[in-house]
Protein backbone atom coordinates (compact mmCIF):
# COMPACT_ATOMS: atom_id res chain seq x y z
CA UNK A 1 0.00 0.00 0.00
CA UNK A 2 1.34 3.42 -0.97
CA UNK A 3 1.88 5.99 1.81
CA UNK A 4 -0.97 8.42 2.37
CA UNK A 5 -0.21 11.76 0.70
CA UNK A 6 -0.81 14.49 3.31
CA UNK A 7 -0.69 18.28 3.52
CA UNK A 8 -0.60 20.52 6.59
CA UNK A 9 -2.38 23.85 6.29
CA UNK A 10 -1.12 26.28 8.93
CA UNK A 11 2.28 25.79 10.54
CA UNK A 12 2.06 27.80 13.71
CA UNK A 13 3.12 26.12 16.93
CA UNK A 14 0.60 23.28 16.70
CA UNK A 15 0.83 22.95 12.93
CA UNK A 16 4.59 22.48 13.25
CA UNK A 17 3.94 19.54 15.57
CA UNK A 18 1.60 18.07 12.95
CA UNK A 19 4.29 18.45 10.30
CA UNK A 20 6.93 16.83 12.51
CA UNK A 21 4.76 13.84 13.31
CA UNK A 22 3.62 13.24 9.75
CA UNK A 23 7.25 13.20 8.59
CA UNK A 24 7.93 10.47 11.17
CA UNK A 25 5.08 8.19 10.05
CA UNK A 26 6.21 5.43 7.67
CA UNK A 27 2.74 5.14 6.11
CA UNK A 28 2.48 8.89 5.35
CA UNK A 29 4.19 11.16 2.83
CA UNK A 30 3.96 14.80 3.83
CA UNK A 31 3.81 16.34 0.36
CA UNK A 32 3.80 19.96 1.41
CA UNK A 33 2.72 22.74 3.73
CA UNK A 34 0.93 26.05 3.31
CA UNK A 35 0.82 29.10 5.55
CA UNK A 36 -0.06 32.74 4.91
CA UNK A 37 3.15 33.62 6.79
CA UNK A 38 5.70 32.81 4.12
CA UNK A 39 8.73 33.31 6.36
CA UNK A 40 7.41 30.87 8.94
CA UNK A 41 6.52 28.33 6.27
CA UNK A 42 10.05 28.58 4.86
CA UNK A 43 11.57 27.99 8.29
CA UNK A 44 9.45 24.87 8.85
CA UNK A 45 10.21 23.72 5.31
CA UNK A 46 13.96 23.91 5.95
CA UNK A 47 13.68 22.14 9.30
CA UNK A 48 11.74 19.14 8.01
CA UNK A 49 12.74 19.20 4.34
CA UNK A 50 9.14 19.76 3.19
CA UNK A 51 8.01 21.67 0.12
CA UNK A 52 6.23 24.98 0.69
CA UNK A 53 3.28 25.77 -1.59
CA UNK A 54 2.35 29.40 -2.23
CA UNK A 55 -1.07 28.32 -3.52
CA UNK A 56 -3.21 26.23 -1.18
CA UNK A 57 -5.42 25.00 -4.01
CA UNK A 58 -2.38 23.80 -5.95
CA UNK A 59 -1.31 21.82 -2.88
CA UNK A 60 -4.78 20.27 -2.66
CA UNK A 61 -4.35 18.87 -6.17
CA UNK A 62 -1.36 16.77 -5.05
CA UNK A 63 -2.66 15.09 -1.87
CA UNK A 64 -5.32 12.72 -0.53
CA UNK A 65 -5.79 14.25 2.92
CA UNK A 66 -5.16 17.47 4.82
CA UNK A 67 -4.60 18.57 8.37
CA UNK A 68 -6.20 21.96 9.05
CA UNK A 69 -4.32 23.84 11.79
CA UNK A 70 -5.27 27.43 11.04
CA UNK A 71 -6.97 29.94 13.39
CA UNK A 72 -10.52 28.92 14.32
CA UNK A 73 -12.06 31.71 12.25
CA UNK A 74 -10.53 30.15 9.11
CA UNK A 75 -11.47 26.52 9.86
CA UNK A 76 -14.59 26.51 7.72
CA UNK A 77 -13.04 28.29 4.75
CA UNK A 78 -10.07 25.91 4.54
CA UNK A 79 -11.85 22.67 5.48
CA UNK A 80 -14.76 23.25 3.10
CA UNK A 81 -12.34 23.80 0.20
CA UNK A 82 -10.51 20.60 1.07
CA UNK A 83 -13.69 18.53 1.36
CA UNK A 84 -15.03 19.89 -1.93
CA UNK A 85 -11.82 18.56 -3.50
CA UNK A 86 -12.63 15.13 -2.05
CA UNK A 87 -9.85 15.28 0.55
CA UNK A 88 -10.07 13.52 3.90
CA UNK A 89 -9.83 16.24 6.53
CA UNK A 90 -8.48 16.48 10.04
CA UNK A 91 -9.46 19.76 11.68
CA UNK A 92 -8.33 21.07 15.05
CA UNK A 93 -10.91 21.96 17.68
CA UNK A 94 -13.27 23.72 17.76
CA UNK A 95 -14.61 22.37 14.50
CA UNK A 96 -15.86 25.80 13.34
CA UNK A 97 -17.18 29.06 14.79
CA UNK A 98 -20.87 28.28 14.19
CA UNK A 99 -23.26 25.34 14.13
CA UNK A 100 -24.25 26.19 10.55
CA UNK A 101 -20.64 25.89 9.42
CA UNK A 102 -20.19 22.63 11.32
CA UNK A 103 -23.34 21.17 9.74
CA UNK A 104 -22.10 22.17 6.30
CA UNK A 105 -18.73 20.46 6.83
CA UNK A 106 -20.41 17.29 8.10
CA UNK A 107 -22.71 17.31 5.07
CA UNK A 108 -19.80 17.85 2.69
CA UNK A 109 -17.83 15.00 4.24
CA UNK A 110 -20.82 12.71 3.89
CA UNK A 111 -21.53 13.71 0.28
CA UNK A 112 -17.87 13.41 -0.71
CA UNK A 113 -17.43 10.20 1.31
CA UNK A 114 -14.50 11.72 3.16
CA UNK A 115 -13.28 11.11 6.69
CA UNK A 116 -13.75 14.19 8.88
CA UNK A 117 -12.00 14.05 12.26
CA UNK A 118 -11.94 16.80 14.90
CA UNK A 119 -8.88 17.33 17.09
CA UNK A 120 -10.15 16.70 20.60
CA UNK A 121 -6.79 15.43 21.78
CA UNK A 122 -7.67 14.44 25.36
CA UNK A 123 -9.46 11.35 24.03
CA UNK A 124 -5.93 10.05 23.32
CA UNK A 125 -4.37 11.06 26.65
CA UNK A 126 -2.88 8.07 28.48
CA UNK A 127 -4.99 8.96 31.54
CA UNK A 128 -8.12 8.33 29.47
CA UNK A 129 -6.70 5.32 27.64
CA UNK A 130 -5.91 3.69 30.99
CA UNK A 131 -9.66 3.44 31.68
CA UNK A 132 -10.17 0.90 28.91
CA UNK A 133 -12.00 -2.03 30.46
CA UNK A 134 -13.04 0.03 33.51
CA UNK A 135 -16.76 0.56 34.15
CA UNK A 136 -17.33 4.32 34.00
CA UNK A 137 -20.79 5.48 35.09
CA UNK A 138 -20.33 8.80 36.91
CA UNK A 139 -23.04 10.54 38.87
CA UNK A 140 -20.93 13.66 39.43
CA UNK A 141 -17.86 15.03 37.64
CA UNK A 142 -15.61 17.89 38.59
CA UNK A 143 -12.92 19.20 36.24
CA UNK A 144 -10.37 22.00 36.40
CA UNK A 145 -8.34 23.16 33.41
CA UNK A 146 -6.13 26.07 34.41
CA UNK A 147 -3.39 27.76 32.40
CA UNK A 148 -1.30 30.91 32.52
CA UNK A 149 -2.14 33.69 30.11
CA UNK A 150 -0.98 33.22 26.52
CA UNK A 151 -1.96 35.84 23.90
CA UNK A 152 -1.89 33.09 21.25
CA UNK A 153 -5.35 31.79 22.19
CA UNK A 154 -7.22 35.04 22.71
CA UNK A 155 -8.92 35.02 19.31
CA UNK A 156 -11.51 32.82 21.04
CA UNK A 157 -12.90 32.63 24.58
CA UNK A 158 -11.49 30.28 27.21
CA UNK A 159 -14.58 28.14 26.60
CA UNK A 160 -13.47 27.39 23.03
CA UNK A 161 -9.77 27.48 23.87
CA UNK A 162 -9.68 25.21 26.95
CA UNK A 163 -13.06 24.18 28.34
CA UNK A 164 -14.14 22.51 25.11
CA UNK A 165 -11.57 19.75 25.78
CA UNK A 166 -13.45 18.75 28.93
CA UNK A 167 -16.86 19.22 27.34
CA UNK A 168 -16.03 16.67 24.66
CA UNK A 169 -14.39 14.25 27.06
CA UNK A 170 -17.24 14.40 29.57
CA UNK A 171 -19.76 13.71 26.80
CA UNK A 172 -17.64 10.72 25.78
CA UNK A 173 -17.52 9.38 29.36
CA UNK A 174 -21.15 10.04 30.32
CA UNK A 175 -22.76 8.80 27.08
CA UNK A 176 -25.96 10.79 27.61
CA UNK A 177 -27.60 13.89 26.17
CA UNK A 178 -27.35 17.27 27.87
CA UNK A 179 -30.48 18.33 29.74
CA UNK A 180 -29.55 21.68 31.27
CA UNK A 181 -26.61 24.10 31.35
CA UNK A 182 -25.83 26.91 33.79
CA UNK A 183 -22.73 29.05 33.30
CA UNK A 184 -20.84 32.11 34.49
CA UNK A 185 -17.59 33.74 33.48
CA UNK A 186 -15.72 36.98 32.96
CA UNK A 187 -13.15 38.66 30.73
CA UNK A 188 -10.13 39.66 32.81
CA UNK A 189 -7.13 40.32 30.56
CA UNK A 190 -8.37 39.89 27.01
CA UNK A 191 -11.56 41.02 25.29
CA UNK A 192 -12.87 37.45 25.45
CA UNK A 193 -14.02 35.33 28.42
CA UNK A 194 -10.85 34.37 30.33
CA UNK A 195 -12.35 32.33 33.17
CA UNK A 196 -15.56 30.33 33.09
CA UNK A 197 -17.52 27.80 35.09
CA UNK A 198 -20.32 25.61 33.75
CA UNK A 199 -22.70 23.20 35.43
CA UNK A 200 -24.00 20.64 32.95
CA UNK A 201 -26.82 18.25 33.83
CA UNK A 202 -27.33 15.16 31.66
CA UNK A 203 -30.50 13.19 31.00
CA UNK A 204 -29.18 10.21 32.98
CA UNK A 205 -28.83 12.37 36.11
CA UNK A 206 -25.09 12.96 35.96
CA UNK A 207 -23.94 16.48 36.78
CA UNK A 208 -20.61 17.94 35.65
CA UNK A 209 -19.04 21.04 37.18
CA UNK A 210 -16.39 22.40 34.78
CA UNK A 211 -13.95 25.25 35.42
CA UNK A 212 -11.53 26.66 32.84
CA UNK A 213 -9.15 29.56 33.31
CA UNK A 214 -6.26 31.04 31.33
CA UNK A 215 -5.25 33.52 34.03
CA UNK A 216 -3.93 31.06 36.60
CA UNK A 217 -0.45 31.16 38.13
CA UNK A 218 -0.11 27.40 37.77
CA UNK A 219 -1.14 24.78 35.27
CA UNK A 220 -3.74 22.19 36.16
CA UNK A 221 -5.66 19.72 34.02
CA UNK A 222 -7.54 17.36 36.30
CA UNK A 223 -10.88 15.61 36.32
CA UNK A 224 -12.55 13.66 39.11
CA UNK A 225 -15.44 11.24 38.56
CA UNK A 226 -17.68 10.01 41.38
CA UNK A 227 -19.92 7.00 40.92
CA UNK A 228 -21.51 4.29 43.01
CA UNK A 229 -18.75 2.62 45.08
CA UNK A 230 -15.95 4.26 43.09
CA UNK A 231 -13.90 7.42 42.60
CA UNK A 232 -11.76 8.01 39.50
CA UNK A 233 -9.12 10.73 39.27
CA UNK A 234 -7.52 11.77 35.97
CA UNK A 235 -4.44 13.99 35.62
CA UNK A 236 -4.04 15.00 31.98
CA UNK A 237 -0.74 16.82 32.51
CA UNK A 238 0.85 13.71 34.02
CA UNK A 239 -1.13 11.30 31.85
CA UNK A 240 -2.12 9.21 34.88
CA UNK A 241 -5.26 7.92 36.53
CA UNK A 242 -6.18 6.57 39.94
CA UNK A 243 -9.20 4.45 40.77
CA UNK A 244 -10.48 3.97 44.29
CA UNK A 245 -13.44 1.68 44.80
CA UNK A 246 -15.20 -0.21 47.53
CA UNK A 247 -14.88 -3.99 47.52
CA UNK A 248 -15.90 -6.70 49.94
CA UNK A 249 -13.20 -8.23 52.14
CA UNK A 250 -13.37 -11.57 50.34
CA UNK A 251 -12.60 -9.90 47.00
CA UNK A 252 -9.34 -8.34 48.17
CA UNK A 253 -7.17 -11.42 47.76
CA UNK A 254 -7.89 -11.65 44.04
CA UNK A 255 -7.35 -7.95 43.33
CA UNK A 256 -4.15 -6.20 42.34
CA UNK A 257 -3.59 -2.92 44.14
CA UNK A 258 -3.42 -1.39 47.61
CA UNK A 259 -6.40 -2.13 49.88
CA UNK A 260 -7.41 -0.19 53.00
CA UNK A 261 -9.97 -1.49 55.54
CA UNK A 262 -12.98 0.78 56.00
CA UNK A 263 -16.04 0.84 58.21
CA UNK A 264 -19.07 1.69 56.07
CA UNK A 265 -21.47 1.44 59.00
CA UNK A 266 -23.53 -1.36 57.47
CA UNK A 267 -21.90 -4.32 59.28
CA UNK A 268 -20.08 -5.36 56.11
CA UNK A 269 -16.35 -6.01 56.00
CA UNK A 270 -15.20 -3.80 53.17
CA UNK A 271 -12.01 -2.31 51.81
CA UNK A 272 -11.00 0.57 49.56
CA UNK A 273 -9.07 -0.79 46.59
CA UNK A 274 -6.65 1.77 45.17
CA UNK A 275 -5.35 1.12 41.65
CA UNK A 276 -3.25 3.10 39.20
CA UNK A 277 -3.76 1.57 35.75
CA UNK A 278 -0.71 1.76 33.50
CA UNK A 279 -0.56 2.24 29.74
CA UNK A 280 2.22 3.35 27.44
CA UNK A 281 2.66 7.11 27.73
CA UNK A 282 2.77 7.80 24.00
CA UNK A 283 2.50 11.34 22.66
CA UNK A 284 -1.23 12.07 22.48
CA UNK A 285 -0.98 14.06 19.25
CA UNK A 286 0.93 11.23 17.56
CA UNK A 287 -1.82 8.79 18.51
CA UNK A 288 -4.51 11.19 17.38
CA UNK A 289 -2.99 11.80 13.94
CA UNK A 290 -2.23 8.11 13.52
CA UNK A 291 -5.88 7.31 14.27
CA UNK A 292 -6.89 9.73 11.51
CA UNK A 293 -4.59 7.99 9.04
CA UNK A 294 -6.04 4.61 10.02
CA UNK A 295 -9.59 5.94 9.63
CA UNK A 296 -8.72 7.17 6.14
CA UNK A 297 -7.12 3.83 5.25
CA UNK A 298 -10.24 1.98 6.36
CA UNK A 299 -12.64 4.77 5.39
CA UNK A 300 -14.19 4.16 8.80
CA UNK A 301 -15.58 6.68 11.29
CA UNK A 302 -12.79 8.21 13.38
CA UNK A 303 -12.86 8.18 17.17
CA UNK A 304 -13.84 11.86 17.21
CA UNK A 305 -16.35 12.48 14.42
CA UNK A 306 -17.62 15.71 12.93
CA UNK A 307 -20.83 15.14 14.89
CA UNK A 308 -18.80 14.94 18.12
CA UNK A 309 -17.11 18.21 17.25
CA UNK A 310 -20.44 19.81 16.45
CA UNK A 311 -21.98 18.80 19.79
CA UNK A 312 -18.96 20.07 21.75
CA UNK A 313 -19.27 23.35 19.84
CA UNK A 314 -23.02 23.56 20.48
CA UNK A 315 -22.55 23.17 24.22
CA UNK A 316 -19.68 25.68 24.19
CA UNK A 317 -21.79 28.24 22.36
CA UNK A 318 -24.64 27.82 24.84
CA UNK A 319 -22.21 28.35 27.73
CA UNK A 320 -20.83 31.50 26.08
CA UNK A 321 -24.35 32.77 25.39
CA UNK A 322 -25.34 32.32 29.03
CA UNK A 323 -22.24 34.20 30.18
CA UNK A 324 -22.76 37.04 27.68
CA UNK A 325 -26.49 37.28 28.34
CA UNK A 326 -27.04 36.13 31.95
CA UNK A 327 -30.62 37.39 32.00
CA UNK A 328 -31.46 36.17 28.50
Amino acid sequence: MQPLRMAVIGVGRLGQAHARLFTEMPDVTLVGIFDTDGAQASEVSARYQIQVFSDMNALFQTVEAVSVVVPTTAHYKVASKALLQGLHTFIEKPITTSIEEADDLIGLADTQRCVLQVGHIERFNSAVRSLEGVTVAPGFIESHRLASFDPRGTDVSVVHDLMIHDIDLIRFLVQAEVKKIEATGVAVISDQIDIANARIQFNNGCVANITASRISLKKMRKMRLFQRDAYISLDFLEGTSEICRLIDDDEAASMEGLTIPINTGDNRSRRILRQQPQVSNNESLALELSSFVQAVRGHSPPLVTGEDGREALRISLEIINQIDQPDG
